[in-house]
């Protein structure tokens, strides 16, 4: 006797793109079978999928689970009735600020829930050795040792791809343990192209996620690039590439980063879905990007279609161009019904990984700008940022500096970045620029990838309050108007997460993203791109705690009134440019 029969209907193939009339049997966490209607024998339990379509459960092949704002035990109850049942997380977020533990830690914490959530081991942390300060940092002994670990099957998003095309050291000792091991190497390389991707390939990486324009993604995909496609990587120039193309070639949608409020109110990889849809993709080439490519890209081949023999992870669906789940299933359970999970997720235990910001509060005037210029009109680089995706540009702007202080323009605020994990007075500033920003500031320590303390603002005094409501919570993304918070996301777990309950994350979350909009940030993903402000291997400016990196020539950026050395007094890692 079966254990689940699902009965009127209907399977769709994600093999040959048929839909047909059929009743689905499940024994323990297997299919047992797809079967005429009405020839199933008996079952312990019946399901009527009257007017419902049976398709896979959706797999995630790229994504953070801190990037939520939640710990797995409350990811899992937000993103599992939005139908994805399995996920590749890469928490190189919490392995930045907890080391080796923080892997470890996820990785029970996502054994614990309905959700298969298998993890690649951190490629690169920090993200830039030698340009930035994290709270751990992972060599090629250490990356070998946690491929061993249970539930691992991948080397994390290689982002140091200069490193990669360069043939530096580090680079070639951490790909060649990952070779060795056998597992996926996710890749991360945006924009490039020609001999660089080559080289690139040629080392063993061969997926991106990252935003790229239409032909040169089209170029990765002819080399043999598997194509994780994001949502902000989502156009209709891209999309009608592809079905252009004489084979098509295959690809995943994943959903990298996203936040708790976006989670619940649109959606996961149901989002993305619907986002492919609307920019030209096929329904059914969408729900293969969400099922049967990422499950073989993930070498899971017990799963990704409705198919006698693989695991019983099914999405029964309304209908195939919105992706709304109705029901979902889980290794043969039911788990959601509704948009709502079918059991009660069990807080997940973070004790070790409490109290880690360790910062005194700045006042306003700590965050003024001194970086030595003589009073005057000056000119400064500038970091530009807009309004759509994660990437900056550099610009140069007029200054006032009066007793030594630079006095920005109007439509300018300051960034500064200070080192949050254990040593103090390592500190970098510079300006801001294409956002119309009030009187106001924003703070958090969610920050790519070595989740430092960064503060934006137009006023010294709203940057001292978002930055001291930051650190009294032991983390999080504030916002602050007229020297007062106006909005405040605690997320105490490692400064990037919370154990709150879903609906209070979801909600401080909110406020904090209105806030930001209210103020003048207003972004397609506001959190992204005040987080990644840090990240120096995304192009094309950057600042971390230690000053201006230039991405692209992977060096300091020259600020003037610098000089030639670093914050600690030794030359930066390239040479002698200076930086902020």
């Amino acid at each position: 006797m079966d254990d689940l029969l699902i009965q009127h209907g209907r399977v769709v193939s994600v093999l040959t793109g048929e839909t047909f009339a059929a009743d689905v049997t499940v024994s323990g966490d297997t299919i047992s079978g797809v079967l005429p209607p009405g020839t199933a024998g008996p079952a312990r339990e019946r399901l009527d999928a009257t007017g419902l379509l049976v398709v896979p459960g959706f797999v995630d092949a790229h994504m953070h689970v801190e990037s939520s704002f939640l710990t797995p035990a409350t990811f899992a109850a937000l993103a599992v009735p939005h139908g994805t049942t399995t996920v590749l997380a890469d928490p190189h977020e919490i392995v930045n600020v907890a080391g080796s533990d923080g892997l470890r830690w996820l990785a029970r914490a996502g054994a614990r829930t309905p959700m298969t959530m298998l993890l690649g081991v951190p490629s690169c942390v920090p993200s830039l050795p030698g340009f930035e300060t994290a709270g751990a940092e992972l060599d090629a002994a250490a990356i070998a040792g946690l491929l061993d670990e249970p539930g691992v099957v991948a080397l994390g998003e290689v982002m140091d791809y200069r490193a990669v095309v360069g043939g530096e050291r580090r680079m070639r000792d951490v790909l060649r343990v990952a070779r060795d091991r056998g597992v996926i190497i996710d890749g991360h390389c945006p924009g490039i192209s020609g001999a660089d991707l080559s080289a690139y390939l040629a080392a063993g990486i061969d997926s991106d996620h990252t935003k790229n324009p239409p032909p040169v993604a089209l170029e990765k995909a002819r080399l043999g690039m598997h194509l994780q496609i994001q949502e902000k990587g989502i156009s209709p120039e891209l999309i009608s590439g592809l079905l252009a193309l004489p084979l098509r070639p295959p690809f995943s949608l994943v959903t990298d980063d996203v936040a708790a409020d976006a989670l619940l109110t649109r959606g996961h990889l149901d989002h993305v879905a619907r986002r492919a849809v609307e920019a030209g993709l096929p329904p059914l080439e969408a729900l293969r990007a969400i099922t049967t490519v990422p499950a073989a890209r993930l070498r899971l081949h017990d799963r990704g279609s409705v198919t006698p023999g693989r695991r019983a992870d099914l999405v029964l669906l309304e209908d195939l161009a919105s992706f709304r789940p109705a029901i979902v299933i889980a290794g043969g359970a039911v788990v959601a019904r509704d948009g709502a999970p079918a059991w009660n997720p069990a807080p997940d235990d973070a004790t070790g990984f409490r109290e880690t910001v360790r910062l005194t509060p700045p006042r306003a005037d700590d965050l003024a700008w001194r970086p030595g210029l003589p009073d005057g009109s000056r000119r400064v680089l500038a970091i530009r940022v807009n309004p759509i995706d994660t990437s900056t540009a550099a610009e140069t702007i007029a200054v006032e500096v009066r007793d030594g202080t630079v006095h920005l323009p109007a439509g300018a605020a300051l960034l500064a970045v200070l080192h949050r994990h254990g040593r103090t007075g390592d500190r970098a500033m510079a300006p801001v620029v294409g956002m119309a920003l009030e009187e106001g500031a924003a703070a958090t320590t969610y920050a790519h990838d070595s989740h430092n303390l960064v503060v934006l603002g137009t006023s010294g005094e709203s940057m001292a309050a978002a930055a001291r409501a930051v650190i009294d919570a032991g983390g999080g993304v504030a916002v602050a108007r007229n020297g007062k918070v106006a909005a405040l996301l605690p997320l105490p777990i490692a400064g990037i997460m919370s154990d709150a309950p879903a609906d209070r994350v979801v909600a401080e979350a909110a406020a904090v993203r209105d806030a930001l909009h209210d103020w003048g940030y207003r972004h397609a993903n506001a959190f992204m791109s005040l987080a990644t402000l840090t990240l120096p291997v995304s192009p094309a400016l950057k600042l971390t705690d230690r000053g201006l990196v230039d991405v692209e020539r992977r060096d300091w950026a020259a600020q003037p009134g610098d000089g030639a050395q670093g914050p600690d007094g030794s030359e930066g890692p390239e040479g002698p440019e200076g930086h902020g």
